[in-house]
């Protein structure tokens, strides 16, 4: 290791974004695995993947059957991760397109993945999820495909599995913090985007949302434009990522029971299911931007505790929080083998979620009015 390097450890071990990561990280994921113990020894084991039928073909008037389409989102990140998902997700029986901000990334996981499968069924498109103009882009793209294709207009799964852990403060384009625009307002713009293709499939549909046990360490928050865009931390001399980030996974899980809450109750629908997914800690390059020898030292320790898992078990949560029955939308997925937990007390404020939506519903507008014609 360089002297730049062992500096770069030492500066970052003296930030609270370190202390909150090393005790308060680790303590939300026990605290969830100790709830997820308890759990199973006072309920039966609430469901398997395995169980599951595989989605029907989608019949297009056109041209007969076609496969049901899901969406992965943040492929730019871990190539095993996703390369295991998109195999997985193609063996039951989805067309998997691929999105990601790396059009070379993009590539190296799509040639991955055909060479351990050339039955799979992919698609890959460029898009930022950090950029509105980038997911309006992508939609358009998306169209295009389906109809060049002679597809059914519709999509039957939606992942929003994007995020970043950003250490040093940078903005979108639209004025938003990098990581809270990427990992949850950028979530909620697709989703927006998206709906109407979720609504038009001819079967149940469903998103899932990809949060974390870090949620557990935000103790309260207002939901006001300046907080949920970000934009209040570049004013501060210290960029607390830890917070930032604990912040946006808590903002996944209050959009994903609210969505749960309006598609269910105010709409009367039961055809679109949203599901939050939280894989626990997974070996993928989400530390990257952590100094090296600190992000190793973190995962030889999650090792050692038996808490860090494999990237193909982290595509077990995903995979079955995707084929679980339809009643299983509004639950919070956490450690795989179709097992649920409660999250943080928080995360249920039924008053902080509305207030939520309504922030976000301005923001997206702000940043679609400010589009160019």
């Amino acid at each position: 290791m360089s002297s730049k390097d062992l500096m770069e450890a030492l500066h970052f071990a003296c930030t609270l974004s370190f202390w909150r990561m090393t005790f308060l990280w680790t303590y939300s994921l026990i605290i969830s695995y100790i709830q997820l113990l308890t759990r199973s020894m006072t309920q039966k084991s609430t469901y398997n993947h395995c169980a599951v039928s595989p989605l029907p073909p989608i019949t297009s008037s056109a041209s007969g059957r076609r496969l049901p389409i899901c969406i992965i989102t943040g492929v730019s990140t871990s190539l095993a991760h996703h390369c295991w998902s998109a195999l997985a997700l193609s063996r039951e029986g989805f067309c998997v397109v691929l999105a990601g901000r790396s059009s070379h990334k993009l590539s190296k996981v799509m040639s991955n993945i055909r060479s351990q499968s050339e039955e799979v069924q992919l698609k890959a498109f460029q898009v930022d999820l950090s950029s509105l103009s980038s997911i309006m882009r992508f939609k358009e793209s998306l169209d295009q495909w389906l109809l060049d294709s002679d597809m059914h207009p519709s999509i039957q799964l939606l992942i929003n599995n994007a995020g970043i852990l950003a250490t040093t403060s940078r903005l979108t384009t639209e004025g938003h913090d990098q990581m809270m625009g990427t990992n949850y307002i950028g979530a909620f713009s697709l989703t927006e985007v998206l709906l109407p293709l979720l609504k038009n499939s001819p079967v149940p549909s469903r998103i899932i949302n990809l949060t974390s046990f870090t949620h557990r360490n935000v103790s309260g928050f207002r939901a006001e434009k300046e907080t949920v865009s970000g934009k209040r931390f570049s004013k501060l001399k210290h960029y607390p990522c830890a917070e930032i980030y604990e912040l946006s996974k808590l903002c996944m899980l209050l959009f994903s029971y609210e969505l749960h809450q309006q598609l269910h109750l105010a709409e009367g629908s039961q055809s679109i299911s949203v599901i939050a997914v939280d894989p626990g800690a997974v070996k993928t390059d989400i530390m990257r931007e952590v100094p090296w020898c600190i992000s190793q030292v973190a995962l030889l320790v999650l090792g050692v505790l038996g808490l860090l898992q494999s990237p193909e078990a982290g595509v077990s949560s995903i995979l079955d929080a995707a084929l679980a029955p339809p009643e299983t939308s509004g639950l919070y997925f956490f450690g795989g083998n179709g097992r649920t937990v409660d999250s943080s007390a928080l995360s249920y404020d039924l008053k902080l979620s509305r207030e939520l939506w309504a922030t976000s519903c301005h923001i997206f507008q702000d940043s679609l009015s400010a589009q160019p014609a």
